[in-house]
Formats: structure tokens, C-alpha cells, sequence
């Protein structure tokens, strides 16, 4: 188990980080008023200083979030970010280093210049990392294929590698053309024209470099946080366990996958009924299909019934359709079989009503467990904590074909979510090397 998971009812705050930003900015443009080696040489030292403090305040936002809730895009974000502060931090002291040798060498467009080119060469440097990444993702798509047939959905890591690999040479071959094929001309006309589309080319090579570096962020945290879910184990003190449905076979029994997630409560079930002597009580969650016989509640209870689990153990939530159904049908499950013979408060809020309430402190939404399969944890358990329930989560493992393609169509489903605060976070970055362009020029 992660160490202190859920000990925190306080999210972590980073407003610390905006005034520091604002301080570092008010700094340099002091520092960079006045063209003076040691005002140059201050300014980088300066930067590195801010991205160092930067890398303490997210990493100790990542601890303290995993306290808080581990399912989080707040996660995604703090570690997925930290790892380009920490290149920044290095790309800053080299240019101090530098300047403090060869002052002449410096210019204060020769700081904002190591700014601005930070996300092309990010990308440079992660290049064979990410070239690697790209091709096992492309040879594990084949192999599902292969193995699970020819659709959609099946293409979506193959289609993320090519965009990964294409962005990146796209992106490159910009840059070295803007600075070759546009150069001087003895033509003042011709001249002119090649400098407006020297900065138009500039302009678009830096900002789809930053568009490039959040993504690239963003999937690097995605990975961490998947991760850190799968490596989960609940504490042996869980009142109910959520076994999330995801498909039957033809004669209505579960298929390999769903019996995975079963048989993975199951045993968590038996460990901490041996370790503790507590029985808790299985909530099976999924609805009926149109191609399905009976719902996966159905199927699950009648597998569970099968290894010997009582019947009065099972509870059915059978009218979900998708994840943060099964989360908010199965919270109402839970509240109903705690308080029986009674509506029990807060059972029935909306969803932007439970938007409005804490955590619990106390009661059976502190006490759950939840099993679906290892690419999915994360993003149950951020369903989960949205109906405002303290469940933790275990992923049963699947065939390594399988998992890269879904992990992707995972990463899909975070990125059509929480969009507004992508959306602000995407814009910063753009506005930001956006300004520098337009200073340099």
C-alpha cells in the first residue's frame, strides 16, 4: 500500500507557486533592464533557482496529494511536470556556467533564447525515450490485432505512435528549416517578406512545441499515476468490495477479464476474513447490455455463488451503463444496506450536489475496496472519489498485448474529462512561449 493514502482532508494548495512566479518575474525584468554581464549572469542563476523551488513545491504537492487522494488529475499534473522543472533547473546553471566564462558570449536575448527553445529541446532530449516508447506501443497494438481483431478502438496506440513520432519530426524539420531556407537576401522586399515569415515559422514551431510538451507531460504523469493505482493494497478493514463489471460471454457467464477482477476480490476477501476475521460484503456493479443475456451483476453473483461466497453476502447494483455509473449506483447500494429499513442522507444527491460535499470522516464510504483490471484503477478510482467515496482500489493483471492499447484508451478518457483545468494549464503554457517569441523578435 502507498504509504498514508487517505490520511489527508485537506487537498495541497500551490498558491505559494504563483507568488514565487510572480516575485521571479518582477526579478528578471530588473535584472534584464540593464545589458550588463553580471545582471545576465544573475538571471539565469536566478531561473534556476525558481524551477528548483519550483520542483520542491510540486513534489511535495505530489506527496501530500497522495495523502489526500491518489485518483486525481493533480496528480498527473504535479508528477508529470516535475521531470521538465528538474531539465530546466540543468539547461539554466549551463547557461550561468557559460556566461560567467565567456560574458561576452551573453545577451538578454540570449536568455530569453534558452527559454524559449526549452521545449524543443526538452523534446530533443526525451526523443529517443519517447521513439522507444512509441515502437514497443506500436508492436503491442499489432499483437492485439492479431489476437482481438481489427477495430477501432484497437488502432489507438498505433495511431498515438505515429503521433508521437510524426509530431516530433514535424516539429524539427520547422525548426531546422526557419533556420536555413530563410535567410538573408540582398532583396529588400524579398528581405522583409523572409523576416515575416521567419517569425510566422517561429512563432508555430514554438507553440506546437509546447503543445507537444504538455501532452508529453501529461502522458509521462498518466504513467506514473497508473502506476502508483495499480501498486495499491487496501487495508485489511474494508465493509464492502465493488467488483466492476466489463462484458459477458455469449452464454451469459463472465469472460476472462471480469472473472479476472472477481477472482481478485475474492482473494482479498478471504485474506482479510483470515487476517482479521472481518466478512465484508461484495457490491457486484453492472447493467444488462443489449447483446448480453443478463447483467454482469447477475453473472458475477452467480460466479460468486459458485465459490462458496452466501448469498446474503452479494449485494446487486444492476442498472449501470459505464464506470462513474458503477461508482454512483454503488454508492447508493452501500448507504441503503448500512441503514437499513431507512433512506439514508445524502444517498440520492446529484452529481452536483455531491460536487458540493467533503469527503467522510467516518462511516461504510471510508471502508470499501474496489477491483476492475490494472489499466483501470486510476480512473475508477477517480469516478469513485467524485460520488465522494474513500475507496481504494486493486487492478487484476491481463495479457501485455492488451494493456498498452488500453492504458491509451485510458489516457483518451482522462483528456475528454476535467477540461477546463487542462484547458487553463494548456493555454498558460502556449501564452507563455507565445510572449517569449514575441520578445525575442
Amino acid at each position: 500500500m502507498i504509504p498514508h493514502m487517505d490520511t489527508r482532508n485537506t487537498k495541497p494548495k500551490l498558491y505559494h507557486l504563483a507568488v514565487l512566479a510572480v516575485l521571479t518575474a518582477a526579478a528578471m525584468v530588473f535584472l534584464l533592464s540593464e545589458e550588463s554581464a553580471s545582471h545576465l549572469l544573475w538571471a539565469n542563476i536566478l531561473l534556476a533557482v525558481f524551477f528548483a523551488l519550483m520542483i520542491v513545491c510540486l513534489v511535495d504537492a505530489f506527496r501530500k496529494q497522495l495523502e489526500y487522494n491518489l485518483y486525481s488529475y493533480n496528480t498527473i499534473i504535479y508528477s508529470g511536470f516535475a521531470l521538465f522543472d528538474l531539465f530546466l533547473v540543468v539547461t539554466h546553471i549551463r547557461a550561468a556556467v557559460r556566461c560567467a566564462a565567456l560574458p561576452e558570449s551573453f545577451s538578454r536575448e540570449a536568455v530569453l533564447l534558452t527559454l524559449l527553445n526549452s521545449a524543443k529541446s526538452y523534446m530533443l532530449l526525451t526523443a529517443p525515450f519517447l521513439f522507444i516508447f512509441a515502437a514497443a506501443l506500436f508492436v503491442s497494438n499489432l499483437s492485439l490485432i492479431r489476437h482481438e481483431g481489427r477495430r477501432f478502438v484497437n488502432l489507438l496506440g498505433i495511431l498515438l505512435s505515429v503521433l508521437l513520432v510524426g509530431g516530433e519530426g514535424m516539429i524539427y524539420l520547422l525548426d531546422r528549416y526557419a533556420h536555413t531556407a530563410l535567410g538573408s537576401t540582398a532583396d529588400v522586399t524579398a528581405a522583409v517578406r523572409s523576416a515575416q515569415q521567419h517569425l510566422f515559422l517561429r512563432f508555430f514551431v514554438n507553440l506546437s512545441a509546447a503543445f507537444y510538451l504538455y501532452f508529453e507531460c501529461m502522458i509521462l504523469g498518466t504513467a506514473i499515476a497508473f502506476i502508483l493505482a495499480a501498486r495499491v493494497r487496501p487495508a485489511f478493514d474494508k465493509q464492502y468490495l465493488i467488483v466492476l463489471g466489463c462484458g459477458l460471454m455469449p452464454d451469459g457467464t463472465p469472460t476472462p477479464l471480469l472473472r479476472g477482477r472477481v477472482d481478485l476480490a475474492l482473494s482479498f476477501y478471504r485474506q482479510q476474513l483470515e487476517k482479521t476475521g472481518l466478512a465484508a460484503r461484495f457490491v457486484v456493479s453492472g447493467g444488462q447490455g443489449p447483446d448480453e443475456v443478463q447483467s454482469e451483476a447477475a453473472s458475477m453473483r452467480d460466479y460468486l455463488l459458485s465459490k462458496g461466497i452466501p448469498a446474503e453476502a452479494i449485494l446487486l447494483e444492476d442498472r449501470s451503463n459505464d464506470t462513474a455509473e458503477n461508482m454512483r449506483f454503488s454508492r447508493e447500494v452501500i448507504l441503503a444496506d448500512a441503514c437499513p429499513g431507512r433512506t439514508p442522507a445524502g444517498a440520492h444527491l446529484t452529481m452536483a450536489q455531491l460536487a458540493k460535499e467533503k469527503y467522510p470522516t467516518e462511516g461504510p464510504l471510508r471502508k470499501v475496496a474496489f477491483f476492475t483490471t490494472n489499466y483501470h484503477v486510476f480512473r475508477a478510482g477517480l469516478k469513485g472519489r467524485r460520488v465522494k467515496m474513500r475507496a481504494q482500489g486493486m487492478g487484476a493483471s491481463t495479457k501485455w498485448y492488451f494493456w498498452p492499447n488500453a492504458a491509451v484508451r485510458e489516457f483518451v478518457g482522462l483528456l475528454t474529462e476535467h477540461r477546463l483545468k487542462q484547458g487553463l494549464l494548456l493555454v498558460g503554457i502556449i501564452l507563455g512561449y507565445a510572449v517569449l517569441t514575441i520578445l525575442v523578435a
